[in-house]
């Protein structure tokens, strides 16, 4: 089996480990040879050249080596240039953000607030809260200019071992249920359009999920190009989706639809508890304004397009739910929308007669982009910690000829799996988002420290201070109040595994030790 694997992969050994007490390393990266091709450090391509270093002028006199250093050689085949200009970030913010979010939450945001006017008020805000928190990793992604986003922030701000609970609950709980997620949604959507008197089975709908999983693994192991052209061609579709939704509203309106609309306010409030899960429903569709921190190395002049990115996208997609929130009422009652699984399909029928094939068609090509971008990205990280050291030397691995991290894949993919027939859409979405936002709070955390350990670190893009503790208390909120208003089981499982991760971290990442049996997997 041993043999077989070195024939098929090349194993990236971690070639740095870190040290608690400082940010440092030194260590000369591992160098393998494979059909004249050099894998150095988890990079194919040429050998990596030397690392850059810059200074740490925080006061402390210390030099730290710049994490973008080992990847930014020009001859790097897996490493890309820095490609990606003002109108490209923006374009990355605004096609993650759009993903099936906005065909599935609005009814469950109708359902948890019980206000056509709360959840629209719910939705303005959680694009605000997006727009804030964006801001505030503006400044950290213009202050260390790394990819990786919250984990290189956290070992900045607080060592090693808060970097290895994020990379391990990230890889381990984060992007698979987001995968899964967008492969339930895309299954919710490719079965309605089949299925028009009653609802479908459960079970249907899980198959067809685990099938799109299938599907998308195959395409991004088979080639990097071919997973790359898949998203390119499924954003496209989505643009598609959302147009006709709000050319339909205003179609809608301009017959004088507004009956929906008026007296938003009517109902009793919600509860504070009530408010927050609604929050993490509006804020699944947000998720991706914390993209374009990944690729940093990317952006070209990071200290204005970063920012100007930033600053241009989040708006503008708020915009785009907030028409796509008043199209839909403008075709159906809000019970009608609370009642339907598939509120772009149900809209479709409505507005298009003939062609509301269309919508179905079009909602299901973008979920499926979507979740082809979510493993395509997650298969990266995977690699990536795996490589650092923080996950098995095994999802290193990638493939001699097609140049895959095909185990990360196929490791992200069974996870997916299980969360799919494990939990439903509207479970997920709570999961995930309550672990995020732990995260996300974090990160506040980890700006306000290092605006106090260092105070003269330069900064070319400076947030108001305001920010961020507006963000870390939202954030303490959105963790805090529904464990309060209504405590479940999920939410103490996910506590207790980001806590588990210590108990890996400190054996076999900080001491460096390897059990005996896994000498049978690794070469």
């Amino acid at each position: 089996m041993r043999d077989k694997l070195s024939q098929l992969f090349c194993l990236q050994r971690n070639a740095r480990k870190y040290n608690s007490d400082t940010q440092g390393h030194n260590n000369v990266p591992n160098k393998n040879t494979i059909n004249g091709s050099t894998y150095t450090n988890g990079h194919v391509g040429t050998a990596d050249g030397p690392e850059t270093t810059e200074a740490d002028t925080s006061g402390s006199g210390r030099m730290r080596k710049s994490l973008e250093g080992r990847g930014s050689t020009q001859n790097d085949s897996i490493h890309l240039k820095r490609r990606v200009g003002l109108f490209s970030g923006v374009a990355l913010i605004v096609g993650t953000m759009i993903g099936s979010g906005i065909f599935v939450s609005p009814s469950g945001l109708l359902v948890r607030t019980g206000s056509v006017g709360v959840s629209f008020l719910i939705w303005l805000a959680c694009g605000l809260l997006s727009l804030l928190g964006a801001l505030s990793y503006a400044e950290l992604g213009t202050m260390n200019t790394s990819s990786g986003a919250e984990w290189a922030y956290f070992m900045d701000a607080f060592g090693p071992a808060p970097a290895f609970l994020f990379s391990w609950v990230s890889t381990l709980v984060l992007k698979p249920s987001q995968m899964a997620i967008i492969c339930l949604s895309f299954a919710q959507y490719a079965v309605e359009a089949f299925v028009s008197e009653c609802d479908p089975p459960i079970s249907v709908i899980k198959m067809v999920a685990l099938l799109a999983v299938i599907m998308i693994l195959f395409v991004n192991c088979y080639s990097v190009d071919l997973g790359m052209a898949v998203q390119n061609i499924f954003t496209a579709a989505k643009l598609v989706a959302v147009l006709i939704v709000i050319c339909g509203g205003a179609y809608k309106l301009a017959q004088g639809n507004v009956q929906h609309l008026t007296n938003a306010f009517n109902n009793p409030a919600p509860s504070v508890g009530a408010v927050a899960t609604a929050f993490y429903t509006g804020l699944w569709a947000y998720d991706g304004w914390n993209n374009l921190n990944y690729v940093t190395e990317e952006i070209q002049n990071p200290s204005k397009n970063l920012p100007r990115s930033i600053i241009i996208g989040i708006p503008l997609v708020t915009l785009c739910y907030a028409l796509i929130n008043i199209s839909y009422l403008a075709a159906m009652s809000p019970i009608e929308m609370i009642e339907s699984e598939a509120v772009a399909v149900t809209f479709g029928n409505r507005i298009l007669g003939a062609l509301a094939w269309l919508m179905p068609l079009s909602v299901t090509v973008s979920t499926f982009g979507s979740a082809n971008g979510t493993l395509f990205a997650a298969g990266r990280l995977c690699f990536a910690a795996s490589r650092e050291g923080h996950l098995l030397d095994i999802l290193s691995y990638v493939h001699v000829r097609r140049l895959t991290p095909a185990p990360g894949l196929i490791f992200h993919s069974l996870i997916a799996a299980a969360m799919v027939l494990y939990g439903t859409i509207d479970s997920l979405i709570d999961f995930f988002s309550f672990t995020a936002w732990i995260f996300y709070g974090g990160s506040m955390v980890a700006l306000l420290v290092m605006r106090y350990t260092k105070p003269n670190y330069p900064r070319p893009y400076k947030v108001p201070l305001i920010i961020p503790i507006l963000v870390l208390v939202i954030s303490g909120y959105l963790v805090a109040a529904p464990i309060v208003e209504k405590p479940q089981i999920e939410y103490l499982y996910a506590v207790l595994f980001i806590l588990a991760g210590l108990i890996f971290y400190v054996p076999f990442v900080k001491m460096g030790l390897t059990p005996r049996f896994m000498g049978m997997l690794i070469l």
